[in-house]
C-alpha cells in the first residue's frame, strides 16, 4: 500500500513538473527577447500546449508530457485495491492552499525509508540469538539523515518497544567519548532492568561527524558489543559508505529529493496560501532558481524563506541573475559548481549579492541543538543584505521546525575576489 502510494506520489511531482514547465515557457522567449512581462493572470494548459505547437522545441516537451500523462494514467487505472484499503482509513480534510503548513512541519518524501527503518527496530531476533543488529544510514550531508531517524525513534510502536532510547555524537572515537558512550549504556541499562517486558533492550543511535578511521570504527562496535545489553539493535548514520561493513543488515541510502519532488516542495513552501498560477512571472523565475539548486531540504527551506520574505518580482529578478553569474564565476574559478562542495569538508565561496567584489568563504558548518544558544545574524543578512561582520563570524542558516530541531550554523570570513583581469571585472559588472 505504501509502495503504491509514493510511486503514485513520485508520478503526481512529475505531473506538476511538467505541466509548470510548459505552462510558464513563454517567459523563457520573452526573457530572451527582454521583453517586460505584465500579465493578470497564467495562462492555462490547454493554451499551453497550443502555444508550444506553434513553437520549434515543442516537440520534445509535448513528448514528456505525453508519457507523464500515459503514466499517470496507467497507475490510476492500477490502484482500485488500493482506494478499497484507504476507504477504510479516516479522511483528512485540508484547507485550499493550506499544504505549505503541512510539509513545514512535517518530514517530506521519506516514508518508505521511515517504513524500512520501523520494520528493522521492531523485528525480532530468534530465541537464544545474541548477535548485536545494526543498520547503517548513509547518506551525503543535508540530505535528512537525522531527521528520519528522529522522527522514527518518535514513533509510539518504536517507544514503547524499548526500555531507552541513547543518542551518541561521535567525532573521532576518542577515550573521553569511549568513556560516555560506556556510561551512557550502563546507565541506561540499569534504570530500566526493572521492565521486563522490554528485557532492557536499548535502541543506541550513533551519529558519525566526519569519517572515522579504521581503528576508531573498530573501537566502536567493539564498545557496542561489550556495552549494550542482548536484543538492542543499534542504528549508525554517516556521510561515509565505509560503515556499510559494520551493518547486520543492506544499508539505507538516502538520496537528494529528485528535481520534480523538490520543485513541488520549494514551490509549496515559497507560495504559501497563495495561488501561483495568479503570479506566472514569479512561479517561472522560482523555477528557474531552482534548476540550479542542489535539491536538498536546506536550500529548498533557505531559498524558500528568502523568497517568500521579499515577494517581488524585482527581487527574485535579481537573485536569480545573482545565482547565475555567481555559478558562473565559481565554475571558471575552482573548476566545479558550489553546491557539489556542500557535502565535503573544504572550503566553500559564496558570493555576495549585496557586494559582487566579495565573498563569504565558509570554513566549518556544524548544527546546534534547540537548547543551544545560536548567532543572532543569518546568512541572508550576509549574502543578500547589507551586513558585514569583520574577521570570522559564526551565521545561523536554517533553524528547523521539525525534530531533531537543529539550527545550521556556519563560521565565515568575508574575503575580497582577487580578478585575473578587466575582462573578467566588466563581465562580472555587466553579470550583476
Amino acid at each position: 500500500m505504501l509502495l503504491q502510494l509514493v510511486m503514485l506520489r513520485d508520478a503526481m511531482h512529475r505531473g506538476y513538473y511538467m505541466l509548470d514547465a510548459i505552462r510558464y515557457q513563454h517567459h523563457d522567449e520573452e526573457d530572451a527577447k527582454d521583453q517586460v512581462v505584465s500579465r493578470s493572470s497564467s495562462l492555462s494548459v490547454v493554451n499551453s500546449v497550443k502555444h508550444l505547437c506553434f513553437s520549434s522545441r515543442s516537440a520534445l516537451p509535448l513528448k514528456e508530457l505525453q508519457e507523464t500523462l500515459d503514466n499517470l494514467s496507467c497507475m490510476i487505472r492500477d490502484v482500485n485495491e488500493l482506494v478499497l484499503f484507504l476507504a477504510s482509513y479516516p479522511r483528512l480534510y485540508s484547507q485550499p492552499y493550506s499544504m505549505h503548513l503541512q510539509l513545514a512541519n512535517c518530514m517530506f518524501g521519506r516514508q518508505i525509508e521511515a517504513q524500512l527503518v520501523i520494520n528493522f527496530l521492531l523485528r525480532t531476533q530468534p530465541h537464544g540469538t545474541e548477535e548485536l543488529e545494526v543498520l547503517p544510514i548513509v547518506g551525503p550531508r543535508y540530505v535528512g539523515k537525522s531527521t528520519l531517524v528522529a522522527h522514527v525513534c518518535k514513533d509510539e510502536r518504536v517507544f514503547g518497544h524499548f526500555s531507552n532510547i541513547s543518542f551518541f555524537r561521535i567525532h573521532g572515537f576518542t577515550d573521553d567519548e569511549l568513556a560516555t558512550f560506556r556510561e551512557g549504556c550502563a546507565t541506561k541499562v540499569q534504570n530500566h532492568m526493572s521492565d521486563s517486558n522490554k528485557d532492557g533492550r536499548l535502541l543506541v543511535v550513533v551519529e558519525l561527524d566526519g569519517d572515522l578511521s579504521e581503528e576508531a570504527l573498530n573501537r566502536l562496535f567493539s564498545a557496542s558489543r561489550q556495552y549494550v545489553p542482548r536484543g538492542s539493535k543499534i542504528i549508525l548514520t554517516s556521510r561515509f559508505d565505509n560503515i556499510a561493513k559494520f551493518g547486520t543488515t543492506k544499508p539505507l541510502n538516502l538520496k537528494h529529493l529528485s528535481r520534480e519532488a523538490y520543485w513541488y516542495f520549494l514551490k509549496t513552501l515559497t507560495f504559501g496560501s497563495t495561488d501561483p498560477e495568479m503570479h506566472p512571472r514569479l512561479t517561472h523565475l522560482a523555477m528557474e532558481i531552482a534548476k540550479m539548486q542542489i535539491s536538498g531540504f536546506l536550500t529548498a527551506n533557505t531559498v524558500a524563506r528568502l523568497l517568500r520574505d521579499n515577494f517581488n518580482g524585482l527581487f527574485w529578478s535579481k537573485v536569480l541573475a545573482f545565482f547565475r553569474c555567481f555559478i558562473q564565476q565559481h565554475i571558471s574559478r575552482f573548476g566545479q559548481h558550489p553546491f557539489c562542495l556542500l557535502g565535503e569538508d573544504r572550503l566553500e565561496h559564496i558570493g555576495r549579492m549585496a557586494a559582487p567584489s566579495e565573498a563569504v568563504v565558509v570554513y566549518h558548518r556544524h548544527q546546534r541543538s534547540s537548547e543551544e544558544e545560536v548567532p543572532k545574524i543569518t546568512m541572508d543578512d550576509v549574502i543578500y543584505g547589507s551586513v558585514k561582520p569583520h574577521g570570522k563570524f559564526e551565521v545561523i542558516v536554517w533553524e528547523s521546525h521539525i525534530p531533531p530541531y537543529y539550527s545550521y550554523i556556519y563560521t565565515c570570513e568575508i574575503q575580497a575576489i582577487k580578478n585575473t583581469g578587466a575582462k573578467r571585472k566588466r563581465s562580472m559588472g555587466r553579470g550583476i
